[in-house]
């Protein structure tokens, strides 16, 4: 298990293994990462199987056509995100799209595949549990996996994408945002998981979901545990 931030919005991409020399799966390649990634794959002598996203935001999703082109392989995208590989544009507030419209290349990778919610997926020698937990988008998932031999010696690690991060979550006011849905995601498939679990969020450090229940005051006001009701969340493209 490998992350680092991206050029461009710190955006993590996550490389995720079973050890060195093994095939291994992409997560998440944003903006400017190709570099970088191809110095993780040949320090650990990685061969990628597969791109997975957590949503179709371009700080995501940005390097999957030519990640996935160089190597044959396919990405994965839940079915409500998947038009945003090819028209990033229609999840982007006004001010982003004027950022980027027009001057980057954008193209859906030549093998899609669409993510169900509840399915494992057996990729790389790695069995990854998908929950759909829409809310920042219509199509944010969760990957849930083993942790054992994880660099944390984990029972179970999350990668979040941009539904979770170290004291707050992603913001649902671009469009396909819903604040909602996201409640609903948070309690139905964020609070139910172990304590231990260690949190890979889109953004910023890692964490664990106990301690993001205990301090999170999105997951403390789902919970009904007390504490002040949160601002609106800001965090994600």
């Amino acid at each position: 298990m490998a992350g680092f931030p991206a050029d461009a919005f710190g955006t993590n991409c996550y490389v995720v293994a079973t050890g060195p020399g093994e095939q291994c799966v992409v997560v998440d390649p944003g903006i400017g990462v190709l570099d970088r990634l191809d110095a993780v794959l040949a320090e650990h002598r990685l061969h990628p199987a597969a791109v997975l996203l957590t949503h179709g935001h371009l700080d995501h999703t940005f390097s999957v056509a030519p990640v996935c082109g160089a190597r044959g392989i396919p990405a994965y995208v839940h079915p409500e995100d998947r038009e945003l590989l090819a028209d990033p544009s229609k999840a982007l507030s006004m001010d982003l799209t004027q950022l980027f419209g027009g001057r980057l290349p954008y193209a859906e990778p030549d093998d899609v595949a669409e993510l169900t919610d509840g399915a494992t997926l057996s990729l790389a020698g790695l069995e990854i549990t998908v929950d759909h937990a829409p809310g920042h988008t219509g199509g944010s998932v969760l990957f849930r996996l083993p942790g054992a031999g994880s660099p944390w010696e984990a029972e179970q690690i999350c990668l979040s994408g941009d539904v979770l991060f170290a004291g707050s979550i992603g913001r649902t006011d671009l469009p396909g945002g819903s604040m909602p849905r996201m409640l609903s995601s948070l309690r139905e498939k964020v609070l139910p998981q172990a304590d231990d679990t260690v949190v890979l969020p889109g953004h910023g450090p890692r964490t664990t979901i106990g301690r993001e229940r205990a301090t999170n005051p999105y997951l403390v006001e789902v919970a009904g545990t007390g504490g002040a009701r949160p601002a609106a969340p800001t965090r994600g493209l």
